[in-house]
Protein backbone atom coordinates (compact mmCIF):
# COMPACT_ATOMS: atom_id res chain seq x y z
CA UNK A 1 0.00 0.00 0.00
CA UNK A 2 1.52 3.63 -0.80
CA UNK A 3 2.08 5.59 1.89
CA UNK A 4 0.18 9.06 3.29
CA UNK A 5 1.62 12.04 1.49
CA UNK A 6 3.03 14.98 3.83
CA UNK A 7 1.90 18.06 2.73
CA UNK A 8 2.68 21.58 4.17
CA UNK A 9 -0.89 23.71 5.28
CA UNK A 10 -0.73 26.43 2.28
CA UNK A 11 -2.07 28.64 5.23
CA UNK A 12 0.18 27.75 8.21
CA UNK A 13 2.75 26.39 7.14
CA UNK A 14 2.29 22.94 9.07
CA UNK A 15 3.04 19.76 7.91
CA UNK A 16 -0.40 17.12 7.72
CA UNK A 17 -0.36 13.27 6.78
CA UNK A 18 -2.77 13.28 3.82
CA UNK A 19 -3.77 9.70 3.48
CA UNK A 20 -4.39 7.82 -0.12
CA UNK A 21 -7.73 6.30 1.03
CA UNK A 22 -10.50 8.26 3.00
CA UNK A 23 -13.65 10.12 3.13
CA UNK A 24 -14.15 13.87 2.97
CA UNK A 25 -11.27 15.94 2.34
CA UNK A 26 -8.49 16.61 4.37
CA UNK A 27 -7.78 19.97 6.73
CA UNK A 28 -5.16 20.86 8.64
CA UNK A 29 -4.76 19.90 12.12
CA UNK A 30 -3.81 23.28 13.06
CA UNK A 31 -5.93 25.60 11.14
CA UNK A 32 -8.59 23.34 9.65
CA UNK A 33 -7.78 25.07 5.93
CA UNK A 34 -8.28 22.77 3.00
CA UNK A 35 -5.12 20.83 2.58
CA UNK A 36 -3.83 19.92 -1.07
CA UNK A 37 -4.94 16.34 -1.58
CA UNK A 38 -2.24 15.02 -4.23
CA UNK A 39 -1.84 11.28 -3.29
CA UNK A 40 0.39 8.37 -4.92
CA UNK A 41 -1.31 5.12 -5.45
CA UNK A 42 -0.72 1.85 -6.37
CA UNK A 43 -2.06 -1.22 -7.63
CA UNK A 44 -2.86 -2.57 -3.95
CA UNK A 45 -5.17 0.65 -2.98
CA UNK A 46 -6.32 2.42 -6.25
CA UNK A 47 -9.98 1.65 -6.51
CA UNK A 48 -10.27 2.94 -2.90
CA UNK A 49 -8.48 5.61 -3.43
CA UNK A 50 -10.79 6.27 -5.84
CA UNK A 51 -13.84 6.38 -3.00
CA UNK A 52 -14.15 10.12 -1.72
CA UNK A 53 -16.34 12.78 -1.87
CA UNK A 54 -14.43 15.25 -3.89
CA UNK A 55 -13.98 14.40 -7.57
CA UNK A 56 -10.91 12.34 -8.13
CA UNK A 57 -8.18 13.72 -11.14
CA UNK A 58 -6.46 10.19 -11.71
CA UNK A 59 -2.33 11.35 -14.07
CA UNK A 60 -1.79 8.11 -15.40
CA UNK A 61 1.81 8.16 -15.87
CA UNK A 62 5.30 6.72 -16.86
CA UNK A 63 9.19 7.53 -15.63
CA UNK A 64 10.37 7.05 -19.18
CA UNK A 65 7.20 9.41 -20.36
CA UNK A 66 8.23 12.67 -21.47
CA UNK A 67 4.97 14.43 -21.61
CA UNK A 68 3.94 13.08 -18.80
CA UNK A 69 7.15 14.74 -17.10
CA UNK A 70 5.78 17.85 -18.20
CA UNK A 71 2.12 17.74 -17.35
CA UNK A 72 2.89 16.56 -13.99
CA UNK A 73 4.03 19.70 -12.38
CA UNK A 74 0.35 21.43 -13.74
CA UNK A 75 -1.60 18.49 -12.35
CA UNK A 76 -0.07 18.83 -8.93
CA UNK A 77 -0.25 22.80 -9.51
CA UNK A 78 -4.41 23.09 -9.67
CA UNK A 79 -4.48 20.05 -7.16
CA UNK A 80 -2.85 22.80 -4.65
CA UNK A 81 -4.58 25.38 -5.70
CA UNK A 82 -8.33 23.43 -5.92
CA UNK A 83 -7.59 22.19 -2.41
CA UNK A 84 -10.48 21.14 -0.74
CA UNK A 85 -11.88 20.73 -4.51
CA UNK A 86 -10.41 18.08 -6.22
CA UNK A 87 -8.68 14.92 -5.25
CA UNK A 88 -5.35 14.00 -7.37
CA UNK A 89 -4.69 10.31 -7.42
CA UNK A 90 -1.09 9.39 -9.13
CA UNK A 91 -0.59 6.09 -11.09
CA UNK A 92 2.59 4.88 -12.18
CA UNK A 93 0.94 2.84 -15.06
CA UNK A 94 4.50 0.53 -15.18
CA UNK A 95 3.74 -0.65 -11.56
CA UNK A 96 0.09 -1.09 -11.30
CA UNK A 97 -0.32 -2.66 -15.25
CA UNK A 98 -3.56 -4.30 -14.50
CA UNK A 99 -5.00 -1.17 -12.77
CA UNK A 100 -3.94 0.94 -16.00
CA UNK A 101 -5.39 -1.82 -18.44
CA UNK A 102 -8.78 -1.89 -16.34
CA UNK A 103 -8.76 1.58 -16.55
CA UNK A 104 -8.15 1.82 -20.60
CA UNK A 105 -4.70 3.74 -20.24
CA UNK A 106 -3.13 2.76 -23.55
CA UNK A 107 -1.78 5.98 -24.43
CA UNK A 108 -0.01 8.53 -21.66
CA UNK A 109 -0.10 10.67 -20.38
CA UNK A 110 -3.68 10.05 -19.54
CA UNK A 111 -6.07 12.14 -17.07
CA UNK A 112 -9.43 10.41 -15.97
CA UNK A 113 -11.80 12.07 -13.42
CA UNK A 114 -13.83 10.30 -11.60
CA UNK A 115 -17.04 11.21 -9.22
CA UNK A 116 -18.24 9.17 -7.11
CA UNK A 117 -16.03 6.26 -8.16
CA UNK A 118 -17.83 6.82 -11.97
CA UNK A 119 -15.42 7.90 -15.00
CA UNK A 120 -16.79 11.17 -15.88
CA UNK A 121 -14.54 12.70 -18.11
CA UNK A 122 -10.80 11.84 -19.83
CA UNK A 123 -8.22 13.18 -21.51
CA UNK A 124 -5.19 11.94 -23.34
CA UNK A 125 -2.07 13.68 -24.18
CA UNK A 126 -0.46 16.73 -22.85
CA UNK A 127 -1.65 20.23 -22.68
CA UNK A 128 -1.66 23.49 -21.70
CA UNK A 129 -2.52 24.42 -17.78
CA UNK A 130 -5.55 27.17 -19.10
CA UNK A 131 -6.92 24.34 -21.15
CA UNK A 132 -7.04 21.60 -18.49
CA UNK A 133 -8.27 24.07 -16.01
CA UNK A 134 -10.94 24.89 -18.17
CA UNK A 135 -11.65 20.75 -18.52
CA UNK A 136 -11.92 20.73 -14.86
CA UNK A 137 -13.79 23.90 -13.56
CA UNK A 138 -17.01 22.36 -14.52
CA UNK A 139 -16.56 18.93 -12.56
CA UNK A 140 -15.10 20.68 -9.66
CA UNK A 141 -17.12 20.50 -5.93
CA UNK A 142 -18.51 24.51 -5.75
CA UNK A 143 -15.39 26.73 -3.25
CA UNK A 144 -16.34 27.30 0.07
CA UNK A 145 -17.41 30.44 1.01
CA UNK A 146 -15.75 30.53 3.99
CA UNK A 147 -12.46 28.61 4.92
CA UNK A 148 -11.64 27.72 8.37
CA UNK A 149 -9.20 29.85 10.25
Amino acid sequence: MAAPAIVACTNCGRKNRVPVVARGSPRCGTCQTPLPWIVDADGQDFEGALDADLPVLVDFWAAWCAPCRMISPIVERLGRELAGRLKVVKLDVDSAQEVAARHGAQSIPLLVLFRGREEVDRLVGAMPERQLRQWLEPHLTPAESTQGT
